[in-house]
């Protein structure tokens, strides 16, 4: 199983980088979580045409979502034809992506199925779980037969949730916006927390991701380490991880 980081930044990217987008890659089969600005042509790159079998968006925010409108304008408009292949998401996700314009419509070319839930799509065994958010954001497990798992976060606030979710995870794929941690509720983790959690769930890997632009990635990766011990990882564009 591989996984290339097509971006990995909050809210909107940086020069020369992208928003969250993640390719998995397993038994020939290619899934894509999130697909935020600027993902869609370094997926391309990796994907001509467009050719993935599956898609999974864990939440509305178009820092997660909004390039799926381009992914859907390449299958559609392009070189090739595609029979519609799963698109696993909360229900705002259609909603959000459909009304950006009246054609073409994600279920021409998606069979649309709601998170959280689970589905069997391809190798993986996809487990959905609804983190805290500032709109419904739905954490996922990706089990393969080979008992390899990745657990990818999308954006929460801390929960008791997140040790379940990463549990003995190969990778876990963890939302760092932050480097404080401010008082009072919130929505999105800080890298600090990431490593804490991590380490509640026992992975093997912390990949750490959805940094704020602007954040020193490597006081992160510090923050991270002082509660994780296990292989840790920032996200950079182009990344490629191996679990097998």
């Amino acid at each position: 199983m591989k996984i290339t980081v097509l971006g990995s930044c909050a809210a909107w990217p940086e020069p020369g980088r992208a928003c969250a987008g993640f390719l998995v890659e397993h038994a020939g089969f290619r899934l894509v979580m999130d697909l935020g600005f600027g993902t869609l042509p370094r997926l391309l790159s990796l994907c001509p045409n467009g050719a993935v079998d599956a898609v999974l968006i864990t939440h509305q925010h178009s820092d997660h979502c909004v390039d799926l409108n381009g992914l859907l304008r390449v299958r559609h408009y392009g070189e090739r034809t595609f029979d519609p292949i799963p698109l696993l998401c909360p229900p705002g996700v259609a909603s959000l992506v459909d009304g950006l314009e009246p054609a073409p419509r994600l279920a021409e070319l998606f069979e649309v199925q709601e998170l959280p839930g689970t589905y069997k799509i391809g190798p993986f065994e996809v487990t959905g779980m609804e983190l805290p958010h500032h709109v419904p954001n739905v954490g996922v497990r990706l089990t393969t037969t080979r008992h390899r798992t990745i657990a990818y976060t999308g954006d929460t606030g801390p929960s008791p949730l997140l040790a379940e979710l990463g549990r003995h995870a190969d990778l876990y794929i963890m939302d760092a916006t932050l480097q404080t941690q401010p008082e009072g509720e919130r929505h999105v983790l800080s890298a600090l927390e990431a490593g804490y959690w991590a380490r509640e769930a026992e992975a093997r890997r912390l990949l750490l991701t959805h940094f704020w632009p602007g954040n020193d990635r490597g006081v992160s990766l510090r923050q991270a380490a002082s509660e994780f011990n296990g292989e840790l990882l920032a996200a950079e564009e182009g990344l490629v991880v191996d679990l097998d």
